[in-house]
């Protein structure tokens, strides 16, 4: 039932067109078999997500995550690409998108910033399946405002040493290898921050703690006690930490409201499924005009999601520009339009609604988290008003 006509707008080529082909018949095919876990029990949770990552990259699909030289898809990391992938999965399953998405937020800083050996040494294993990686930037006292950071890096020999803590890390306790942000001292600020990759079994690192959470998936605390790597695991420069992490969340801040648009577009599904079926005073419930003036709304949301992140896709891939603010606005409006539109969908499906494990109960579940993890609303709010009056304030031609 899901629409595809957003398809055929000019934000795709050919190329998408064939990529979301062919990630939905895998989601018809494989996906449903890979899923069969308990999601009370972590450990059963934890092995899910290592068998999707692993069994999406032995289909090819994980190629969106990194560029054509490390065997991805195409030259560049490409959004739109990332954003169908995630939208597609999203729609089935909201740890199937998990798994692909932290494959690409892992290992973007490295795409973006990496040396040709830190390149070739972690992305055609991610886009393989065969490497997971992970983003730790969030601390306990440090997740939106980046400049906070206090984990340290400080120089020792021909190496560094890390201490401090990561939190709200996805892959925490399952990828194979971390970029994780330090304060390394150059300045002041988000000018003092450096960036790290660092293997799982490194001496110093304690991945152990879990997070449980509403939707389970592989979610951890970092604590890093005199963890030392090699000079050669700097990303970048030193002091470009930060310029790395919000590069990398310009790219891939778009994804999440992708991943929100695929949510919203199965509880669509859903809800409509539902009214046609469900008699209810000698019609259906979708007879009634209540019920067409929700769905209304809720397809309106949707295409309006839709064109906020394919247009933020489409500027970055195409124009080559910095999207901070249209993947703001993107992120922030498909989030919360989806969870709009899944409340609407729990509403409408009465009491079945709130029974465990019907579809839109989990995506009521599902979607809560996207309004928080790489921006969330309020500070989104903040990003697109100041770069709104920066525009106002700069004179014309500037």
């Amino acid at each position: 039932m899901a629409d595809r006509s957003f398809l055929e707008w000019p934000f795709f080529d050919d190329g998408h067109r064939a990529l979301e082909r062919e990630l939905s018949q895998w989601v018809d095919d494989t996906l449903p078999a890979l899923l069969e876990h308990d999601e009370r029990d972590l450990d059963a949770v934890y092995a899910c997500c290592a068998r999707l990552v692993r069994t999406l990259g032995e289909a090819g699909l994980l190629r969106v995550c990194v560029p054509q030289a490390h065997g991805g898809l195409r030259a560049q990391v490409d959004v739109r690409s990332l954003a169908l992938a995630r939208e597609t999965l999203a729609r089935a399953s909201a740890l199937a998108d998990f798994a692909l998405a932290m494959q690409g937020l892992g290992s973007a800083p490295v795409s973006l910033f990496g040396s040709a050996a830190q390149q070739a040494g972690l992305l055609p294993g991610v886009a393989r399946g065969e490497l997971i990686a992970a983003f730790a930037l969030s601390e306990p006292d440090a997740g939106s405002d980046v400049a906070a950071i206090s984990t340290t890096a400080r120089r020792d020999g021909g190496g560094w040493v890390l201490d401090g803590v990561k939190t709200w890390i996805s892959n925490g306790g399952l990828a194979d290898r971390y970029v994780v942000f330090a304060r390394s001292g150059e300045a002041p600020g988000a000018k003092g921050l450096s960036a790290f990759l660092v293997d799982a079994h490194t001496p110093g690192l304690d991945a152990r703690e879990r997070i449980p959470v509403i939707s389970p998936h592989p979610l951890g605390t970092l604590r890093l006690k005199d963890c030392r790597v090699g000079a050669e695991r700097l990303i970048g420069e030193p002091g470009q930490g930060f310029a790395i992490a919000m590069g990398t969340l310009d790219l891939f801040r778009t994804t999440v409201g992708a991943a929100a648009l695929g949510f919203a577009r199965r509880a669509l599904d859903e809800a409509t499924a539902h009214a046609l079926k469900r008699p209810m005073f000698g019609q259906t419930l979708a007879d009634f005009q209540l019920t067409q003036v929700r769905l209304g709304e809720m397809s309106t949301e949707i295409d309006a999601s839709a064109l906020l992140v394919y247009r933020s896709a489409w500027t970055r891939d195409v124009l080559g520009t910095r999207v901070t603010r249209e993947a703001s606005m993107a992120k922030l409006y498909a989030t919360e339009a989806a969870q709009r539109v899944i409340d609407a969908a729990q509403q409408l499906h009465g009491g079945l609604g709130i029974v465990s494990g019907q579809p839109v109960e989990r995506l009521y579940r599902d979607i809560r988290a996207l309004r928080i993890y790489e921006g969330a609303t309020e500070v989104l709010q903040l990003v697109i008003g100041a770069r709104h009056l920066q525009a106002a304030r700069t004179p014309p031609g500037a």
